[in-house]
């Protein structure tokens, strides 16, 4: 039983590293983005307020919350491989 939850317990920890490795590389990414296509094309004004306005969109979009999928997937697996083990 404790082994079970020394599983868990690293599992949870490995996740939540990567979903925070995750996140920091898509919002630079995303940073990036924004960044490129203001100077693209050439706009004038504010680009920090444009970057900020453009970050805030993406805090709310799908894509974001996608990279919650770090935590679902390997569960999702897991009790799959448990059903296919056990029941087939």
């Amino acid at each position: 039983m404790f082994g079970l939850l020394r599983l868990v317990l690293v599992l949870l920890i490995v996740q939540t590293v990567v979903y925070v490795a995750l996140s920091f590389y898509s919002r630079a990414v995303r940073r990036d983005k924004l960044e490129r296509w203001w100077d693209e094309k050439g706009k004038t004004g504010d680009k920090e307020a444009f970057v900020e306005r453009g970050l805030r969109a993406y805090d709310g979009s799908f894509r974001r919350k996608l990279i919650l999928g770090v935590y679902f997937v390997p569960w999702a697996l897991i009790a799959v491989l448990i059903y296919i083990v056990n029941f087939m």
